[in-house]
């Protein structure tokens, strides 16, 4: 995304784009919607812990590591060891689910650093490349996103815009910021790895720090997992393109994944109402 040029605020400028305005008002209603539900009163506690690990989970399978809610409850080891890589992306996914909502404060004051922040907790290890934008002749491990692969130095600049207008601020919606957002990192895969499990944690803190999901129990992750991989890749497609189209599209994709979100722990909600979860 082009952060130069004559309009001040380009993030509100996407709030524009045909069919955006529909898809944030139809993100407002389904997050008001549990955040409306009787149990949200008294165990809204519970219900963060839930949409916490349906999250983590939905990350990890859109990185290659499908599994099944029960396995993620039973299992206990996460660090991968014999080659197990599945349970290392789980294991990077249920930590930086854990760790988005102790960055709030952070973000919009120095964003670069909370997503080096990022990048640790899913690298969980020493590692030369980890905390660190890659450099140009550093391979990149992401393979289930197959775009051209910006350089260095485009990375960096793109980067440093994305942050100037997070730490600016402006009047565009939630959404199309945290779209925007996942959508960039997606698109520069600043790091050697995990740069999926680092993008849709980073939208999961636009999503809670702008209050729109304050108590974030409407994980978009677990959204962009049931629409599934080859949507998701298709809509980031529209978004790397640039056209008015393609991130309408993509910030779209994104509403809804919210939407499937919040329908997710509705769910939860009246499953704890029947005293069943």
């Amino acid at each position: 995304m082009s952060t130069t040029g004559a309009n001040a605020d380009p993030l509100a400028a996407l709030g524009g784009l045909p069919g955006v305005a529909e898809s944030v008002e139809s993100v407002r209603k389904a997050v008001d919607r549990v955040y409306g539900h009787r149990v949200m009163r008294r165990r809204s506690n519970a219900v963060t812990s839930e949409a916490a690990l349906r999250g983590a989970r939905g990350s990890a399978a859109l990185s290659g590591a499908d599994w099944a809610l029960e396995e993620v409850r039973r299992r206990t080891d996460f660090s991968g060891q014999e080659g197990d890589e599945e349970a290392r992306t789980m294991g990077a996914a249920l930590r930086l689910t854990a760790e988005a909502g102790q960055l709030l404060s952070i973000w919009r004051q120095s964003p670069l650093r909370v997503l080096a922040r990022l990048h640790l907790v899913a690298a969980s290890g020493d590692h030369a490349r980890v905390g660190r934008p890659r450099q140009d002749g550093e391979p990149v491990d992401e393979p289930l996103i197959e775009l051209p692969l910006p350089s260095a130095a485009e990375v960096s600049g793109r980067l440093d815009g994305l942050a100037e207008l997070i730490i600016k601020g402006g009047s565009a919606p939630a959404l199309v910021t945290a779209a925007v957002v996942h959508g960039e990192l997606l698109a520069l895969r600043p790091f050697g790895f995990a740069n999926g499990l680092v993008a849709r944690a980073a939208e999961r803190i636009v999503l809670i720090g702008s209050g729109l999901d304050p108590k974030s129990v409407c994980p978009a992750e677990v959204g962009h997992a049931e629409i599934g991989r080859a949507a998701y890749l298709a809509a980031l497609d529209g978004y790397v393109s640039g056209t008015p189209e393609g991130m309408a599209a993509w910030i779209a994709h994104c509403g809804r994944a919210v939407e499937l979100g919040a329908r997710e722990s509705t769910a939860v909600c009246e499953a704890l109402q029947r005293g069943a979860a």
